[in-house]
């Protein structure tokens, strides 16, 4: 469990503390904070591609690593995500939607855990990009009118990837349960 893969998971949960900090440092009008917010949102984001990089070319893959690393990730999104809405800069209704999936898709992953450990589909990938994408604009001091729109475009993406990628997983525990059922009926037939 214990490897450089899953401590980069974790160094990434311990930076949201940082992060939500700055950003909400004065209320979140302290330019100088919102940028270091950036700075650390955008470090715990490639603790994420790093983990991943090496847990697969390292053959540090872990049961521990698939769920942590998720987890992660939705903490950084969501932490962010709700200071931003409280700060006033971004609708609640875009972070419930997202914690609403997160935590349902976690929740659906444990669920499901003893029969088999769901790992991020390319879908869920892409979702977490656009997330991060959108969510460290909306953290950077911009005004500049064409950077809000392009802020605004990708966390509609974001949200529109977030629900797709949430149905998705919804089937995939779904399918899962219904092939744990028809196990369980057979071998109490063969008994």
């Amino acid at each position: 469990m214990v490897n450089v893969a899953n401590a980069l998971t974790l160094a990434r949960l311990a930076l949201v503390p940082a992060v939500a900090a700055c950003l909400a440092y004065q209320g979140g009008t302290d330019r100088t904070a919102r940028i270091v917010a950036a700075a650390l949102f955008a470090l715990a984001a490639l603790t994420d591609h790093w983990d991943g990089h090496l847990a697969r070319t390292r053959g540090l893959v872990t049961d521990f690593g698939k769920i942590a690393d998720p987890i992660a990730d939705k903490t950084l999104i969501l932490v962010a995500l709700a200071v931003l809405s409280g700060l006033g800069q971004l609708s609640w209704w875009v972070t419930g939607i997202v914690a609403f999936r997160e935590i349902g898709v976690t929740l659906l992953r444990f669920a499901v855990i003893k029969h088999a450990v769901i790992p991020a589909s390319l879908g869920g990938k892409i979702k977490t990009v656009a997330q991060i994408a959108a969510i460290g604009l909306y953290i950077l001091p911009v005004t500049a009118i064409w950077l809000v729109f392009v802020a605004q475009t990708l966390m509609i993406v974001a949200v529109a990837m977030t629900i797709a990628t949430g149905v998705e997983n919804a089937f995939q525990v779904a399918t899962i349960l219904a092939a744990a059922r028809a196990t369980r009926m057979s071998a109490l037939k063969g008994a």
